[in-house]
């Protein structure tokens, strides 16, 4: 009996005691002005984890920014390829309308002209070439149907580009002043003498005078002298300064006025009818090319 309350009252002494260090901290970490004991304890925590958590943090935020990295890289890639397209796109539309504005200001200018000696003229568009390169001729989408007729001279708003030599009821083919089939007569505007203008196939037409008396200068105005083509339109200018030969025969170079390389828009000058309009052999085999819409762009 005596061993058994000794054993007793030692167990029920210890159980006391917890509860009342228990109670004693509870009412502690209630009214203590400073942290809690659950406050001690976490802050303890944190500090004994805080090295681990850095170390992840330095082995996981590369990894994660890689992984970002390599998603916004796809993503920016995306972009500069749709961007590169609207570039493409919007570069093509600039070009589309400046070949618009520059073909609206040659219809301008060729509208805006007055043929020679307000001789009745019609607006043609240049729709095809010749089969090759060493053709020197254009179709035009004006013909009979419209008083164009063989002989007849084209003009632009810079000078004589050619004559009609083949002609159907919708269009029509012009031989330019670059062809070695084509004789100009022409007259210098500085000396009033009269010589011959032929094509040489080049970007260069030779100018010939036989009865030549004064000198021709780099730079005088060579025009038509009425004979083969309506008076008074500019062929070209002289590019080199000559003087006369023996037998008084003066040779040399002129550069002409058109840009015929270039050409898109002509004038027929339909009021005027050469003498000499059928001295010229055309091959009437040949058909010209189908007409092309001139809203269509040429290639």
């Amino acid at each position: 009996m005596f061993s058994t309350g000794r054993r007793f009252d030692r167990g029920t002494a210890i159980f006391l005691s917890l509860l009342a260090v228990a109670f004693i901290v509870a009412t502690f970490d209630v009214r203590s002005d400073v942290d809690g004991a659950g406050d001690v304890l976490r802050d303890g925590a944190q500090t004994l984890f805080a090295p681990a958590q850095k170390a992840a943090d330095f082995v996981v935020t590369p990894v994660v920014a890689f992984v970002d990295g390599v998603a916004n890289l796809a993503g920016l890639r995306d972009e500069n390829d749709r961007l590169r397209d609207r570039v493409l796109n919007l570069e093509q539309e600039l070009q589309e309308q400046a070949a618009l504005e520059r073909r609206l200001l040659e219809l301008e200018a060729i509208n805006g002209l007055a043929p020679p000696e307000t001789l009745a003229a019609v607006t043609a568009r240049i729709y095809s070439s010749g089969p090759s390169a060493f053709d020197h001729i254009r179709y035009i989408d004006k013909g009979t149907d419209d008083g164009v007729v063989v002989g007849q001279a084209v003009i632009d708003e810079n000078g004589l580009v050619g004559r009609v030599d083949q002609v159907t009821g919708g269009n029509a083919r012009v031989r330019l002043i670059t062809d070695p089939l084509i004789a100009v007569g022409v007259r210098i505007q500085q000396t009033n003498e009269t010589g011959i203008i032929s094509g040489q196939g080049t970007d260069r037409l030779r100018l010939e005078m036989f009865q030549a008396t004064e000198a021709v200068r780099a730079g005088d105005l060579v025009v038509t002298d009425g004979s083969r083509f309506p008076p008074g339109i500019l062929v070209g200018a002289v590019r080199d300064s000559a003087g006369t030969e023996v037998g008084f025969v003066l040779r040399t170079s002129v550069e002409p006025a058109v840009a015929l390389s270039r050409l898109d828009f002509v004038k027929v000058v339909v009021g005027w009818s050469p003498l000499d309009a059928g001295l010229e052999e055309t091959d009437d085999t040949v058909e010209p090319p189908p007409f092309i819409d001139p809203g269509i762009e040429r290639q």
